[in-house]
C-alpha cells in the first residue's frame, strides 16, 4: 500500500454542499436564506429573539444587587508578607506602609486601600501602617512582637 493509495472509508466524509454555485447545485439563486428579509442578509445575528416570544432572558427574574460605590481593596496575605520579610524585599526597621508595600512588588495597586488578612504562618516582628486588617491579622502581627495600625482614612467609612 503507498501513501497515495489511502482513503477514508465509504460514508466518513459527506461532500460539503455548494451553496449559492446556480440552480442545479440544489440550493441556488437565494441560498437556502428564503426571500428578503433581516435574516436573509448578511451579517445578521439575533440572539435572544424567539420569533416575537417573550424572551427567556427577559423571563426570569433579576436578582442581586451591586453596589456602585464599594470599595475595592488590594488583598495581602501574612504569608506572603512574611516571604518578601524573608528574601529582604522590605525592610522591617521602619514603619512597612502601603507604599512599601507597592515598592516592594508585593502590591500591584493600592486602588481604595490595603488589606491584610491572616492566612499563612507570621512571625517577622513588623510595625504595619495599612488600611484594612481582619481581626485575626492583628492578632497574629500582634503574637509575633509587631504592631498593625488601621490608618484613619479607611476606618471612617
Amino acid at each position: 500500500m503507498k501513501l497515495h493509495e489511502l482513503s477514508p472509508a465509504a460514508g466518513s466524509t459527506p461532500t460539503k454542499k455548494r451553496i449559492a454555485r446556480g440552480a442545479g447545485s440544489g440550493k441556488g439563486k437565494t441560498a437556502g436564506r428564503g426571500i428578503k428579509g433581516q435574516k436573509s442578509r448578511s451579517g445578521v445575528a439575533l440572539n435572544g429573539y424567539e420569533g416575537g416570544q417573550m424572551p427567556l432572558y427577559m423571563r426570569l427574574p433579576k436578582r442581586g444587587f451591586n453596589k456602585p460605590n464599594r470599595k475595592a481593596w488590594a488583598v495581602v496575605n501574612l504569608g506572603i508578607l512574611q516571604k518578601f520579610i524573608d528574601a529582604g524585599k522590605i525592610d522591617t526597621s521602619a514603619p512597612v506602609t502601603e507604599e512599601v508595600l507597592v515598592a516592594s512588588g508585593l502590591v500591584r495597586r493600592q486602588l481604595d486601600g490595603v488589606r491584610v488578612l491572616a492566612k499563612g504562618d507570621f512571625s517577622a516582628k513588623v510595625e504595619l501602617q495599612v488600611s484594612g486588617a481582619s481581626k485575626s491579622a492583628v492578632e497574629a502581627v500582634e503574637k509575633a512582637g509587631g504592631s498593625l495600625t488601621v490608618t484613619k482614612a479607611a476606618a471612617a467609612e
